[in-house]
């Protein structure tokens, strides 16, 4: 009889710790995911693209900075209230989906990402300095990481309308040697653009609005803008 005892209470023992851990790591599990959405104190690309969408709707007036701060808690609150979300400030995984913000991230410098943004750049700044030609590179690959482009290198190379080398043939010559360096460069995080997203060159352009754009850098005959 007393070991049939022993028995039941060493069971029940074990049970409990099994509870009691089991319930930790469901605590940290929650823990883990609360601490991965974007709330006050949070930094990085994924709180400048909530930033810059709330800023095109009118919702935040505050620096595109990167930095989690009252000021864009009550954007993203604004925002909430606006689409029936829950208001607490916090850019959940609805809220993101709302905002319609999916960042991609930059691709790894394999031989195939290498040669397609090589021949991108090729053909968009054949005849620039070297450290255009990264520029060049390094814009293509800023747009992966922006809301309002495509998440990946070949969705922004081939996005309608967004490289006039995609359409008048340039892009199919042969690719220039300095061209496959300025691609690993970029891909292994030179970015001699200053984070532009945008370029063009002056005396092949008369577009108003690329025009008005914000110059960050000039590098060669190219206007590298945000």
């Amino acid at each position: 009889m007393l070991k049939k005892i022993t028995i039941v209470k060493t069971t029940a023992f074990m049970l409990a710790v099994a509870l009691a851990v089991s319930a930790i790591i469901y605590i940290n599990h929650d823990m883990y995911h609360a601490n991965a959405l974007s709330r006050v104190g949070s930094q990085g690309k994924e709180v400048t693209a909530i930033q810059q969408t709330l800023k095109e709707r009118g919702l935040y007036a505050g620096k595109v900075d990167g930095i989690y701060g009252n000021q864009t808690k009550q954007a993203v609150i604004k925002f909430q209230k606006q689409k029936g979300l829950t208001a607490d400030g916090i850019a959940g995984p609805r809220t993101l989906k709302a905002l319609g913000i999916s960042i991609g991230t930059i691709p790894a410098a394999t031989d195939s990402n290498v040669y397609l943004l090589a021949r991108i750049i090729s053909a968009e700044a054949r005849g620039e300095p070297y450290q255009g030609q990264v520029a060049v590179g390094a814009v293509i690959l800023n747009r992966i990481q922006h809301p309002s482009f495509p998440d990946t290198l070949s969705g922004v190379i081939y996005q309608d309308g967004a490289f006039t080398a995609i359409v008048d043939g340039q892009f199919n010559e042969a690719i220039s040697n300095s061209a496959y360096q300025a691609a690993r460069d970029a891909l292994n995080g030179w970015d001699p653009s200053g984070g532009a997203i945008y370029y063009y060159n002056p005396a092949k352009t008369t577009n108003k609005w690329i025009r008005s754009r914000p110059v960050i850098k000039i590098i060669g005959n190219h206007r590298f803008c945000s």
